[in-house]
């Protein structure tokens, strides 16, 4: 039977050309594939940026404010804080100088009728302070005072929620026995003991009267009267008049300018205790406020300056002293009054010319200014703090709603010194949530950066001489056989989840540690004391013995040495400790190097994540010393250099550009290392750079918080920012990475 021979040729050529086709379309499906995952993965990763800067964008937008209409009300209320509305801001209400508590609809239809102060005897109302919110003190034209308490009842009617204003009086009392003389300004305030109520009768005379409620054993409690006269003693008349809501400051503001503060702690003996220079000199003092929490001082003056002011502690120890924290935008007039927020360091001031600033105590920045036309008598911040109400001289209201969402949130904040409430100092401070309704929030970031950076250096700091010495021993001096074991064991060790790691960090290692302290900083020097010597003793032995000995299984004589070296250095440490360290190295520490011993520290963290950083940076150092060329090896050795020789001055170099990437990359898993941080540290977000102290990263931060921060509140947005800025930090290592990595290429790629 004949065979067609250029039949089968051609069927073999038909059926490579059909191979040849699937490979071609396979390939190019491969390479399609490829880029298409190329560009999920990029997509992903700008998505992901995306969400992130969408969450923290609002804390940048400026505050902004709507004028939502004017109302007359029922004429010029009365001096002080004559001036209120409800949460929802539908009624305001005025107190007159008649004596009429007026309500004013907002937003709501209807009219409600006015409630005069009973038993009057046609004094006028000349002063009225604010104790708390909706709770006024009235002083009247013949030296008398009366509490009133305005309340909103909600109620629903034909399913609408209606509100019910009501006024309540409480019984008078005379603070002016005698002489019936008219109260020019009232100061108030409801401590634990009782009431103080504190009244300008003269320039410069004052009336402090406090009620003491001492609880009986049995029968009702006892209720104990007392009014003391006190004298201002300054060059100026009283202008201005604040007491702080514990009663024990009273802080008097005169028309020279000048802030006297008296201290009231001791009812029966008020005490003089400083005098300082508030405002612009000769300039009267014309609003005392305090902030929410009743620590910061608001002064506005006639010159129209604004500025905050708190009891300070010096540093160096004393007597507290009356310290200017920050000083805002001034006003274009005379400020005539102030309003603080119910919910947060925020306020409100106005001026007789009709501006009105919106400021933030904590940040010093004045987030808003408005204007209306008209001269201002006075201002209320809603409870809410998302309004507030103006009146002006005519005695018209006008309603503003604000938004200001994030009002404690500035670039100044976030990354800058910042003097808060009962610090010594400006500090940087993270401290997101507190104990009482008045916190103040500290929402520093720099903490966290700097033990992100913190903990990523003491990780480096052990990782890196490691990881490089090793995958340097391993590519060019260890014998292959064993090298093919030793590899990939290392490489397992990258497998280890990361809380796993930390859980032996923060409950085996922190505590045993504690115990080794100075052995562990013994091991360095004693570990190379004892491998020199075992290298002098292998010198001694006969060369016929030492050939005996493959090259490249050194190590397994180094083994026994390293251990015993291990143990001879804790077994040192513990002898030092006791004759060089009085017996307790960490008392040492604090008495001669002023360091505290945290047990979940800095060094615990750096063993603990730097182990687990060495497997990723000995395994692509090693790859990248592997793949230098065998012939710049050889031509090496053939030039006379030894195989040490070899390795620094040719392999090194070369594998350079790997090396760095290895760091770099394990710079970036340490940097973004959130379980080990978490578990193996105190998390206390403080800037110490002692190895003994804890420390709080922005990831770790970011999982210990996250989950209790209200969805769209600042610590929500700012934990967002925290971790945009770790993006941003990872981002700019590898790009520097990269961009070092290929100029290290370009110089040692001729070699």
């Amino acid at each position: 039977m004949a065979i067609n021979v250029e039949a089968l040729r051609e069927r073999s050529l038909a059926i490579s050309r059909a191979r040849t086709a699937r490979r071609i379309l396979a390939d190019r499906w491969a390479s399609r594939l490829v880029v298409l995952g190329g560009i999920v993965i990029i997509a992903s990763i700008l998505a992901i940026l995306f969400v992130i800067l969408a969450e923290a964008w609002p804390l940048f937008r400026r505050p902004s404010a709507e004028r939502l209409g004017a109302t007359v009300s029922g004429g010029v209320p009365a001096a002080g804080d004559a001036l209120g509305v409800d949460e929802y801001r539908e009624i305001a209400y005025a107190i007159s100088p008649d004596g009429v508590v007026q309500f004013t609809p907002l937003r709501v239809a209807g009219t409600y009728p006015p409630v005069a102060v009973p038993d009057g005897r046609g004094a006028r109302v000349t002063a009225v302070a604010e104790v708390g919110r909706g709770h006024h003190v009235l002083g009247t034209s013949d030296g008398r005072i009366v509490a009133v308490d305005v309340t909103f009842q909600a109620g629903f009617k034909d399913g609408r929620r209606v509100l019910e204003p009501r006024a309540e009086f409480g019984p008078w009392a005379t603070v002016d026995a005698g002489r019936g003389r008219a109260i020019l300004r009232l100061a108030a305030a409801t401590t634990g003991g009782g009431p103080v109520v504190v009244a300008q009768l003269g320039p410069h005379d004052l009336v402090v009267q406090s009620v003491v409620e001492k609880k009986a054993l049995i029968g009702a409690p006892r209720r104990e009267e007392s009014i003391q006269a006190l004298t201002v003693e300054a060059d100026g008349d009283v202008t201005a008049l604040a007491i702080d809501g514990r009663g024990d400051d009273l802080f008097a503001g005169t028309s020279r300018g000048e802030l006297v503060r008296y201290d009231l702690r001791e009812r029966d003996t008020p005490r003089r205790a400083e005098t300082v220079a508030a405002g612009v000199s000769g300039t009267p003092i014309s609003v005392l406020k305090f902030l929410n929490g009743d620590r910061t001082l608001v002064v506005g003056t006639n010159a129209g300056t604004v500025a905050t002011w708190q009891l300070v502690t010096p540093p160096t120890g004393g007597e507290v002293r009356l310290t200017r924290i920050n000083e805002f935008v001034a006003h274009a007039a005379a400020v005539v009054g102030a309003s603080p927020s119910r919910r947060d360091k925020g306020f409100v001031t106005v001026d007789a010319g009709g501006g009105i600033h919106l400021d933030y105590g904590t940040s010093g920045a004045t987030r808003l200014r408005l204007s209306q036309a008209g001269g201002l008598h006075g201002a209320v911040f809603a409870p809410k703090a998302d309004g507030l109400v103006t009146v002006d001289e005519g005695g018209r209201l006008t309603h503003w709603a604000v938004h200001n969402p994030h009002p404690e949130v500035t670039l100044g904040t976030l990354f800058g010194r910042v003097w808060y409430e009962g610090y010594a100092r400006p500090e940087y401070v993270w401290q997101s949530t507190g104990g009482t309704d008045d916190f103040e929030a500290k929402f520093s970031l720099t903490p966290l950066v700097y033990g992100t950076l913190k903990g990523t250096v003491y990780a480096l700091l052990f990782a890196v001489p490691l990881a490089l010495l090793a995958a340097l021993y391993v590519s060019e001096f260890m014998h292959p056989s064993v090298k093919v074991y030793v590899k990939p064991v290392v490489e397992i060790m990258a497998a280890l989840p990361s809380v796993v790691l930390g859980f032996l960090a923060g409950l085996w290692l922190a505590p045993l540690v504690e115990r080794v302290v100075p052995g562990l900083f013994l091991v360095p020097l004693v570990e190379t004391a004892c491998i020199l010597t075992a290298l002098l003793l292998w010198r001694t032995v006969p060369l016929a013995a030492r050939r005996r000995l493959r090259p490249g299984m050194e190590v397994f004589l180094l083994v026994p040495v390293v251990l015993a070296g291990a143990w001879l250095a804790f077994g040192l440490g513990g002898l030092v400790e006791a004759r060089l360290l009085a017996g307790d190295y960490r008392g040492w520490v604090l008495a001669v190097l002023g360091l505290t011993y945290d047990q979940r520290n800095s060094l615990v963290v750096g063993l603990a994540m730097g182990f687990a950083v060495v497997p990723i940076i000995f395994t692509i150092a090693e790859d990248s010393l592997a793949n230098v060329p065998q012939h710049l090896r050889a031509g090496s050795l053939a030039l006379g250099a030894t195989r040490w020789q070899t390795a620094l001055r040719i392999v090194l170099p070369t594998g350079s550009p790997g090396i760095f990437s290895a760091v770099m990359i394990g710079f970036g898993r340490a940097v973004g290392e959130t379980m080990i941080v978490l578990m193996a540290t105190g998390n206390t977000p403080v800037m110490d750079a002692s190895i003994f102290s804890g420390f709080r990263a922005l990831s770790a931060n970011i999982a210990v918080e996250l989950p209790e921060a209200p969805e769209g509140g600042t610590l929500f947005r700012v934990l967002f920012l925290a971790a945009f800025l770790l993006f941003c930090l990872t981002f700019a290592v590898n790009t520097l990475a990269e961009l070092v990595r290929l100029r290290l290429r370009r110089r040692y790629r001729y070699l």
